[in-house]
């Protein structure tokens, strides 16, 4: 694998990031479900979108974390972790 020129070296202005800006286009942008850029996706190496984009802002986070909550329920999956509400400790697990 080649290295990069830019290893080890600062980053040039031009190429951070602006926070601010980011963290009011994750809450104020809001994705189209019919813009498949817009949607949800997943590589193999995780998510691939941005908030600059409208392809990774809260509304995701919000559908993600419903679909993984309701999983369980559609899939008749039935155990322990799955009926232990997020403020209790596993039931597998010492607390002492």
């Amino acid at each position: 694998m080649k290295v990069s020129p830019l290893a080890g070296k600062p980053a040039e202005p031009g190429m951070l990031v602006n926070v601010p800006k980011l963290i009011t286009a994750y809450y104020a942008e809001v994705p189209d479900p019919s813009v498949p850029a817009q949607r949800v996706a997943f590589g193999t190496s995780g998510h691939r979108g941005s908030s600059f984009e409208r392809a990774f802002n809260e509304p995701h986070i919000l559908a993600i974390s419903r679909a993984i909550c309701q999983y369980p329920k559609q899939q008749r999956i039935n155990d322990a972790l799955s009926r232990t509400p997020a403020h209790e400790p596993l039931p597998h697990l010492n607390q002492n």
